[in-house]
């Protein structure tokens, strides 16, 4: 099931409160069997009812599932994840070896390197998007995709066996990002991934920093580095 499509469905019936199945299929451009699926999933999350011939929107707020959390993530500040990762992408030179971690901003960086102009680039990454969406990179670039465990809520790829095939590669470049960076310190709120993210700067031989103009000022729980063991720090703020 596609869960972007699925909060789409979800998100055109929360404003419209009810709708055919008909005026679905046209404006998603689905067939009925298509609508129909989709009608179940949100049936079975509580989030719509049935009506003859349609779908009526529940009141009540549907359960938010962690992938869902993470497509939220995907669109908020966008415009300033894109700024922040075009100042980053020429830091990328010809024969890199870069690592890029699961967040939504680093993905945005990730999409720059689908139409960059590199004849030898290696792409080492635990963000499962990145992975799905490789066949859209120019055929000639290295994908390596890290194995463990996967959290939905982050979409990523993590754990003791994540950071242990980290721990035989080199990385020229890491690029991640962060929940909150302050006078002192890079955070985030997820304990194994900040235990991934110290593998990875350890692993490399320069490390960015990219992170939108939110993250300034805040702190997270878990403390991935010190701020002055980046080389660049990129954003869209001044």
């Amino acid at each position: 099931m596609n869960k972007l499509r699925t909060k789409q469905i979800y998100d055109y019936l929360k404003e419209k409160q009810s709708c055919s199945f008909a005026e679905l299929m046209d404006h998603f451009n689905i067939s009925s069997a298509t609508v129909h699926r989709y009608a179940d999933e949100l049936s079975k999350r509580d989030a719509v009812s049935r009506m003859r011939g349609g779908l009526v929107f529940n009141q009540a707020e549907a359960p938010r599932d962690d992938t869902t959390a993470y497509l939220d993530r995907v669109v908020t500040n966008r415009g300033s994840k894109i700024a922040a990762a075009r100042c980053a992408l020429a830091a990328i030179d010809e024969g890199d070896i870069i690592f890029l971690d699961s967040s939504t901003t680093i993905n945005e960086l990730a999409i720059l390197l689908r139409t960059a102009n590199f004849a030898h680039l290696t792409i080492v990454t635990n963000s499962v998007s990145i992975i799905q969406n490789f066949r859209k990179f120019p055929s000639h670039y290295v994908l390596i995709g890290l194995g463990g465990s996967y959290d939905p809520n982050l979409n990523s790829i993590l754990g003791g066996e994540t950071r242990e095939q980290l721990s035989h590669m080199n990385i020229t470049k890491a690029f991640i990002s962060a929940f909150g960076i302050d006078d002192k310190n890079v955070t985030t709120n997820h304990e194994r991934q900040a235990e991934l993210l110290r593998h990875v700067l350890d692993a490399a031989t320069k490390r960015y920093l990219i992170v939108d103009n939110t993250k300034f000022g805040r702190t997270g729980l878990y403390r991935i580095a010190a701020i002055g063991s980046f080389d660049n720090i990129f954003s869209d703020r001044d």
